[in-house]
């Protein structure tokens, strides 16, 4: 398999045996000798790591390249344990995987599941926190969507340009729907603030755009640089999550300051004006 490496077992050992004296077979007599009568250091150079002091039990060892594009390690997992159990015959408590493959992979595996769950309950969250703020239900609707928005597009970019969900990478559709309801709150204060001194929202639009949207802007484009620098690390995840977070930030400056006015203008949350 493309994923796979070098593979270790007692097959191994019968190698190894093989190339140090050729003219004796290596049959099951031969190793169960070897096996009680050497000593304990060689049988635990030879024997030890491929199979158990009882007998019972064969270990193979299988190297899987981390760095292979497109790793799927579920996959690769269920692939090895469908052909032992379906091919060869063997059941399901006869072929136990263990290693680190396989609990990193069951770390994966919970936060794949927790990410929907995740995103919902910081959703649920900030729209609270929303209508706690602006005291008006139609204004957080309103508010919610720009950061809905972002994590879309950010798990969206992720997804086209074939980024792994990974330890470092769970996290950000989270901090990127946290992250952007800053700008939010700032925006909408303000323009509920203008709208009530006016009772115009083009004119609340281009008040707000003036004041708070300045800092707003400037803010925006200072944390975007700082989470970009991350790029230059050496270490890929760094990396990944550097760009991704500054990229989430410049879609919260975008959505905050285009998208948030031109639906508080559409969908008139605070009265017809």
């Amino acid at each position: 398999m493309d994923e796979t490496g070098k593979v270790l077992s007692l097959y191994t050992t019968i190698e190894l045996l093989n190339g140090i004296d050729t003219s004796q077979p290596i049959d099951r007599f031969y190793l169960s000798v070897l096996h009680s009568k050497a000593p304990d250091n060689l049988k635990n150079l030879l024997f030890s790591p491929y199979i158990s002091d009882d007998g019972n039990q064969l270990r193979f060892s299988v190297r899987v390249f981390e760095s292979v594009g497109g790793l799927d390690r579920e996959d690769l997992l269920n692939t090895i344990h469908t052909h032992l159990t379906d091919t060869l015959g063997l059941t399901d408590y006869q072929v136990p995987a263990t290693g680190m493959l396989v609990l990193y992979n069951n770390v994966l595996q919970s936060l794949f599941q927790s990410q929907i769950f995740t995103v919902w309950v910081v959703f649920i969250t900030i729209f609270a926190v929303f209508i706690l703020l602006f005291r008006n239900i139609k204004v957080a609707a309103v508010a919610i969507i720009p950061n809905i928005s972002v994590t879309l597009l950010v798990l969206g970019i992720m997804g086209w340009a074939g980024i792994p969900l990974d330890i470092m990478t769970i996290t950000i559709a989270a901090i990127a729907f946290g992250a952007s309801d800053d700008n939010t709150i700032h925006y909408v204060h303000r323009m509920m603030k203008e709208y009530r001194a006016h009772g115009d929202y083009l004119m609340a639009v281009e008040r707000s755009h003036t004041t708070i949207g300045r800092a707003v802007y400037y803010t925006g484009v200072i944390v975007i640089v700082g989470f970009v620098i991350l790029a230059t690390s050496n270490f890929v995840p760094t990396i990944y999550f550097g760009l991704l977070i500054g990229f989430a930030m410049l879609m919260a400056l975008i959505v905050n300051l285009i998208l948030l006015p031109l639906l508080m203008v559409l969908f008139k949350p605070m009265g017809r004006g």
